[in-house]
Order: C-alpha cells, then sequence, then structure tokens
C-alpha cells in the first residue's frame, strides 16, 4: 500500500509539473508574440497617422473648389476608410490583423488621388499599388527592377521620385524598421510583417511573388501558428537540463 501511494504521489507530481510547464511555454509564447506586434502595430499606426495628413492636406487643397457627385463620394469614402482604419488598428491583438488596416489605408488613399484628379478636370488616376518602397508615398507610377539583399531581381511598383532613385543606381527611400538593434527595410523585418505588405499589395496580383517568402526571410519573426508548440516543446526539453533551464526556451 505505501508503496502504491508513492507511485500515486509521483504521478500527481509528475503531472502538475507538465501542466505547469505547459502554461510555462504558453506564456513565453504570447510573449514573444506581444513582443513582435508591437513594431508592426506601430507601423500601421504611422500610416493612419499619414492618411490623416494626408486628408488634412486635401482638405487645404480643396478650399475654393466646388465638389461634384463624383467628388464628394470619393471624399467621404476617403473620410470614411480613414475612421475605418483608426478603429481596426486600435482593435489589433495579432500581426494577421494588420492585413486588414493597410487595405482599407491603401483604399482610403486611392479615394484622395481621385477626389484631387476630378477637381482638376484630370481622368481619374490608374488603380496600381502603391509605392513598394515606402506605401505612404503613395500610388506608383511605374514598376522598376529591383534587387532586394538576399532575393532575386524583380519589378517592383515605385512613385516617380523612388523610381528616378533606382534608374539612377541610388538607393530608394525604403520604410525602415527595427529588428533587434538594427534598422532594416520592412520587407526585411520578418514574417510579422506578412501581413502589413499583404494588405497593401494582395490585391494586385502580379505582386504575389512577394509573400512567397523571397523578401520575408523570417528574420527576427516568429512563426506565430508554430510559435505555442515550439514553446511548451522547449518547455518541456528544460526538465531533462535542469530547473535552472527551464524557462530559456
Amino acid at each position: 500500500m505505501p508503496d502504491l501511494l508513492i507511485v500515486l504521489l509521483a504521478l500527481a507530481a509528475g503531472g502538475g509539473l507538465l501542466l505547469w510547464v505547459t502554461q510555462a511555454g504558453r506564456r513565453r509564447a504570447e510573449q514573444a508574440r506581444q513582443a513582435e506586434l508591437a513594431p508592426v502595430r506601430q507601423l500601421v499606426f504611422e500610416d493612419v497617422t499619414a492618411l490623416g495628413t494626408e486628408l488634412q492636406d486635401l482638405d487645404a487643397e480643396m478650399l475654393g473648389h466646388t465638389l461634384d457627385a463624383g467628388a464628394n463620394a470619393d471624399y467621404q469614402r476617403a473620410l470614411d476608410a480613414y475612421e475605418a482604419a483608426k478603429a481596426a488598428g486600435e482593435a489589433i491583438t495579432s500581426p494577421d490583423q494588420v492585413e486588414d488596416v493597410t487595405r482599407i489605408i491603401e483604399d482610403g488613399r486611392y479615394a484622395v488621388a481621385c477626389v484631387q484628379a476630378r477637381v482638376h478636370g484630370e481622368p481619374l488616376p490608374t488603380r496600381r499599388p502603391p509605392c513598394f518602397f515606402d506605401p505612404r508615398h503613395g500610388l506608383s507610377t511605374t514598376d522598376v527592377p529591383f534587387t532586394p539583399s538576399g532575393g532575386a531581381r524583380r519589378e517592383v511598383p515605385a512613385c516617380a521620385l523612388d523610381a528616378e532613385r533606382v534608374r539612377a543606381g541610388a538607393e530608394p527611400d525604403a520604410r525602415q524598421v527595427m529588428v533587434g538593434t538594427r534598422r532594416v527595410p520592412y520587407w526585411q523585418g520578418g514574417r510579422a510583417y506578412q501581413p502589413y505588405a499583404q494588405g497593401y499589395y494582395g490585391a494586385f496580383t502580379p505582386m504575389d511573388w512577394m509573400f512567397a517568402g523571397l523578401l520575408f526571410s523570417g528574420m527576427g519573426g516568429f512563426d506565430a501558428l508554430g510559435g505555442i508548440g515550439e514553446g511548451i516543446g522547449e518547455g518541456l526539453g528544460g526538465i531533462g537540463e535542469g530547473f535552472g533551464d527551464l524557462f530559456d526556451f
């Protein structure tokens, strides 16, 4: 009987330890996910703010102009996009949700361009993807050959200024993000930035190559799908290495 009691106590202790390690792994995975999300959220907030600034500039540009029905509709569409993007940005809890925000911003920015064209009596702009180097640059005007670090040479959409820089052999004005202690172009920021770019460019089928892993090499990235399993697995492995290493996963 005493032997049986010892076995039962050992099993209970083992089960409790397993549960504790599993929960610890999940906590660590969630901490890593939140650390990954923070800079992407900041990037999106900056983009929402940039759209708001564009709307303020549009208001100033429209002073003295009468908006027809089409211009009014596009203007309201731009305003609605800004409010929707702001609300969606504040509700972000995972990197995947960023795609919805940048898709809204892209639509709002195109609406702004339509208002400007209508007011100035110009044809509506062709719906092109934003400038690849920094979506805040607005609609691209052309495609230019570009070879990212570690990637293949591709044609990418660029605004007029960046296209000029690339053709002159100069560096484009690329959007930079922090990965650890390094500043890198957003397309080298890791998998957390894929939804950010997908929202801007996913609707333009020729841009599918961007999301096949060519540019997003996973530098500093965290696999949102595998992160929990990896954290738990590494936590379980720590048992065999001693409690001192239990949380080093």
